[in-house]
């Protein structure tokens, strides 16, 4: 990968060397003042023999050692045990500034459902330790897959102790769903912790927005405790964004949008372990696209998809005043929510998804998408909805639920994020018509901190109206636990009892358990 990857970068780095007047420096006699692997490491992009590790050197090092313009040789090291006396797999990779001095080994030819250790070492300095571990492969049975669900973390609306539960957990594997960082400049007035950098525009400022997030400890710590497969929505790029229109606010031309854009995917690759191959196209600038939807296998017992449904989607309808971004809009007075070719996923994503459907023979099928799929009804009259989630797309969330139909998906669970509230529900075949068959279950998490202002009166009141819902909480910040086995999925709701208290206790707000092959959600 690093090869490939210069090669693509090969005259910016000739350049950035020549300026500096510095050659390549070796690894054994780099000096660091202080310690350049303040980011942490992380893993993820899991599959049953490989692994993405990744790490990214901090700016503030780079800067003390000289080091800022420099192109920096590392090692990494992959090892059965934490002492790192039997060493699997190492190499080595050399840190960029045209990628933000990040890096991202990609090791593959592991072993199946094995757990490892790895770490990065420049000069006198060597990374935090983590743990990761691959997937059983497809035809292996597997008795029992837990993990995560987690999304929207904006730094200066709390603190992140839920990940500090996290961490107690025992995971396999964390999916993140999306707004790992906000654009928002700081709400001084409210922010329980500054955000540093004003608003977020430039390459640069999303790399300095990425630092700020993962300087915080809790989150370092479970990116070093288990891989993760990570999305996006819109706040790592701008609130509310529709493909290539801009969202609100913000005052972008289409025109510099676009460089807005891919200065966000490039910031997201370079600060999270994902794999090049999907991203090369943008890095090398032959593309505006990237691809972070896809699907693994967890043994025989579950199929794992990630989609995206930011960079394909039709323009929220109906906004007014031709308003970029989102709003709560009259659905009887917006035509264009009806119109069959309107899509949330996009074409490509939508068929893709569907065949992997058909071809799925997993007891479970787990999808992590950024919101809440079914439709919340207040009881109003006219009953307004928000046109930037599926509510916004129902043709295409109607396409969605007759694929799992059409292909016999066996047990799908769908995850989401985006409301900052807890959603629990049945899945109908046909929401317009509330006594319709269950078709599966869906589980729709809480921010991590992000702040939410619904009451708990104004859900109940939904709840009343919306009867295939049968628990929501908007109080709460936390994540969910997905506990799976051949006959039963369990998923427990934790929540941090105070987002502003860095020290906040944890607890268990829920739980619930489906039997393989029903849908029926049962309250234990």
């Amino acid at each position: 990968m690093q090869r490939r990857q210069l090669l693509g970068l090969a005259a910016a780095s000739a350049a950035s060397a020549a300026l500096v007047g510095l050659p390549k420096t070796s690894w054994a006699r780099l000096s660091w003042p202080s310690d350049p692997f303040t980011l942490g490491v992380a893993s993820g992009s899991p599959t049953s023999q490989s692994m993405v590790l990744w790490t990214r050197l901090g700016r503030e090092a780079l800067a003390q050692a000289g080091q800022t313009l420099a192109h920096v040789p590392v090692t990494w090291q992959l090892a059965n045990d934490p002492q790192f006396t039997q060493i699997v797999q190492q190499g080595s990779l050399t840190a960029v500034p045209e990628l933000g001095h990040s890096l991202h080994a990609e090791v593959s030819g592991l072993l199946p459902a094995r757990t490892y250790f790895y770490r990065f070492l420049t000069g006198n300095a060597s990374s935090p330790t983590g743990q990761t571990r691959t997937f059983p492969t497809p035809d292996q049975p597997a008795s029992r897959l837990r993990l995560a669900y987690a999304s929207c973390q904006r730094w200066g609306d709390g603190f992140y102790s839920a990940y500090r539960d996290m961490r107690e957990q025992n995971l396999d594997v964390v999916m993140f769903l999306g707004d790992y960082i906000y654009e928002y400049p700081t709400a001084a007035s409210r922010d329980v912790r500054l955000t540093t950098g004003g608003w977020v525009i430039t390459l640069e400022d999303y790399r300095d927005r990425y630092a700020l997030h993962k300087s915080d400890p809790h989150l370092q710590a479970m990116h070093a405790a288990c891989p993760w497969i990570v999305t996006w929505d819109d706040h790592e790029v701008q609130n509310d964004y529709a493909a290539l229109t801009p969202g609100f606010p913000g005052d972008d031309t289409v025109a510099s949008f676009v460089g807005r854009r891919r200065a966000a995917y490039q910031a997201f690759y370079e600060n999270m372990p994902v794999r090049y191959a999907d991203f090369a196209q943008l890095l090398e600038h032959q593309s505006n696209q990237v691809q972070v939807f896809g699907s693994v296998q967890f043994g025989q017992l579950a199929t794992l998809y990630t989609l995206d449904n930011r960079q394909y989607r039709d323009r929220q309808a109906c906004t007014p005043v031709d308003r970029f971004g989102s709003a709560r809009i009259n659905p009887e007075q917006c035509a264009l929510l009806t119109q069959d070719n309107r899509s949330l996923l996009g074409e490509q994503q939508e068929g893709w998804l569907t065949r992997q459907f058909k071809r799925s023979q997993s007891t479970w099928n787990v999808i992590g998408q950024q919101s809440l799929l079914g439709p919340r009804n207040a009881g109003t009259t006219p009953s307004f909805i928000s046109n930037d989630g599926w509510d916004g797309y129902p043709v295409a969330r109607q396409r969605l639920i007759d694929a799992m139909r059409s292909s016999r998906l066996q047990n799908p669970v769908v995850l989401g994020g985006d409301v900052h509230q807890n959603w629990v529900g049945q899945i109908l075949s046909n929401y317009a018509q509330p006594e319709s068959q269950t078709v599966g279950v869906e589980f729709c998490g809480t921010s991590i901190s992000s702040r939410n202002g619904a009451t708990q009166a104004a859900l109940a009141e939904i709840l009343r109206h919306s009867p295939y819902f049968v628990f929501a909480n908007a109080e709460y910040r936390g994540y969910g636990v997905v506990d799976v086995t051949p006959h039963n999925m369990t998923t427990t709701l934790r929540a941090v009892k105070n987002v502003r208290d860095p020290n906040s206790e944890a607890m268990t707000l829920a739980r619930f358990s489906v039997e393989a092959g029903q849908t029926k959600i049962h309250s234990i």
